[in-house]
C-alpha cells in the first residue's frame, strides 16, 4: 500500500490512484466515469489500484467533471410516520436498483428558512433531482417562493402542485367506507388525520363522496393525530355516537380505538366494525385482524426516481395517481342486528 492511503488524516485523491497504477489523472478519470476507451488491462489496474488504497468516488467532484453525480436528494419532514418513513426506504432501493445513490435533508415543514437550507444543502451535494416528501400544504407553500435548479417531484402531498405523485388518496378512503356500506352499515364514523395533512384531507373528502353517493350522512368525524393513543381517546365519542362502522385515516389510530373498545367490553367486528388505511405490516396481527386499504409506496418510489433520472415516459406516466387496494380482514362484519 502506498504511503498516501496510510498518512492519518489524509485523503486519497485520483493521484494517489495514478501513481500506484502507472497511469495518468485524466485515465483514471475516464475508469470512473466508465469511458470506452480504456484497454480492459489498464481499467483493471487503475481499479486495483483504487481498491488498494482505499479509494472513495467523491459525488460533488465527480459532478462538477461531469455533470453527472448519479445522486438524487430527498428532502422530508415528518420522517417518523409510517407513511413517509416507508417513502424514503422506497426510494433508496429504487435508486439503488437504478445505480443511483440518496442523500437525504431534513427540514421543519412549517418553517420556509429550514426547506430553502435543506434544497441548498442538496444542490450543493450535485443531486441531479430532488423527491420532496411533502405531506403539508405548508411545505409546498414553501417551495413555491424557492427556485431550484434541479427537478423537484413531491410525494404524499396527495397530488397537489404541477409535480406531485400520490396515491390515490380518496379512492382509498371511498374503498374503506364502502366495505362498511356493502357489509351493511349505515352509520359510519370517520376518525380523520391531523388538518393541516394534505393526505388526511383527501382521505375526509372520500369519506364524505362515498357517504353522498350512497345517500348516508357523515354519522360522525373525528380528528385525530396519526397515533395509537388519539384512536384510543376517540372511543368514548364513538359509543356515544351510536356508530356501527368507524373509517379510520391510519391503522395506528384504528389500533387505539380497537384497544379501546375492548376495554369498553364492545366487540369488533360482532358491535362495531373498523377500517384503516396503509396496510403496516403489524396490520394482520392486530385482534381482530384489521382490514385496510393498502398503499403502494415502492411503486411510488419507483415511478419518482424513473421521472428524475430521465428514463423513456416515465415523466409522462408517473403523474398518473396509484390505484390503492382494500385488503380484507376480519375486522368488518354485518351490523347488529342487520
Amino acid at each position: 500500500m502506498s504511503e498516501s492511503s496510510s498518512t492519518p488524516g489524509r485523503t486519497v485523491g485520483v493521484r494517489d490512484v495514478a501513481a500506484l497504477a502507472g497511469v495518468s489523472r485524466q485515465t483514471v478519470s475516464r475508469v470512473l466515469n466508465d469511458h470506452p476507451d480504456v484497454a480492459p488491462e489498464t481499467k483493471a489496474r487503475v481499479l486495483k489500484a483504487m481498491h488498494e488504497l482505499g479509494y472513495r468516488m467523491n459525488n460533488a467532484a465527480r459532478a462538477l467533471g461531469t455533470r453527472r453525480s448519479r445522486t438524487l436528494g430527498v428532502l422530508a419532514s415528518d420522517a417518523l410516520q409510517y407513511g413517509p418513513s416507508r417513502s424514503i426506504a422506497a426510494i433508496e432501493n429504487a435508486a439503488r436498483g437504478a445505480g443511483y445513490w440518496v442523500s437525504t435533508a431534513f427540514a421543519d415543514a412549517g418553517d420556509e428558512k429550514s426547506v430553502a437550507a435543506a434544497l441548498e444543502h442538496l444542490i450543493a451535494q450535485g443531486v441531479e433531482g430532488i423527491v420532496v416528501v411533502a405531506p403539508h400544504a405548508r411545505t409546498l407553500h414553501a417551495l413555491d417562493a424557492l427556485r431550484v435548479s434541479v427537478p423537484v417531484l413531491t410525494l404524499h402531498s396527495a397530488g397537489r402542485g404541477p409535480r406531485g405523485l400520490s396515491v390515490d388518496q380518496a379512492a382509498g378512503a371511498r374503498l374503506a367506507v364502502a366495505a362498511l356500506a356493502d357489509a351493511g352499515h349505515r352509520r359510519i364514523a370517520h376518525l380523520a388525520g391531523p388538518a393541516d395533512w394534505l393526505e388526511a384531507e383527501s382521505r375526509a373528502e372520500g369519506y364524505a363522496a362515498e357517504l353522498a353517493d350512497r345517500g348516508f350522512d357523515a354519522a360522525l368525524v373525528l380528528v385525530g393525530d396519526w397515533t395509537a393513543r388519539s384512536g384510543y381517546e376517540a372511543t368514548g365519542a364513538v359509543l356515544a355516537a351510536g356508530v356501527t362502522g368507524v373509517f379510520a385515516a391510519n391503522d395506528q389510530m384504528a389500533l387505539g380505538l380497537l384497544g379501546g373498545l375492548h376495554e369498553a367490553g364492545v366487540a369488533v367486528p360482532d358491535e362495531i366494525s373498523i377500517v384503516g388505511f396503509d396496510d403496516v405490516p403489524d396490520a394482520a396481527f392486530y385482534w381482530p385482524q384489521l382490514t385496510t386499504v393498502r398503499q403502494d409506496f415502492e411503486e411510488l418510489a419507483r415511478r419518482a426516481v424513473a421521472s428524475l433520472i430521465g428514463e423513456a415516459d416515465a415523466a409522462a406516466s408517473a403523474l398518473a395517481p396509484i390505484a390503492p387496494v382494500l385488503v380484507p380482514r376480519r375486522s368488518v362484519a354485518p351490523p347488529p342486528h342487520a
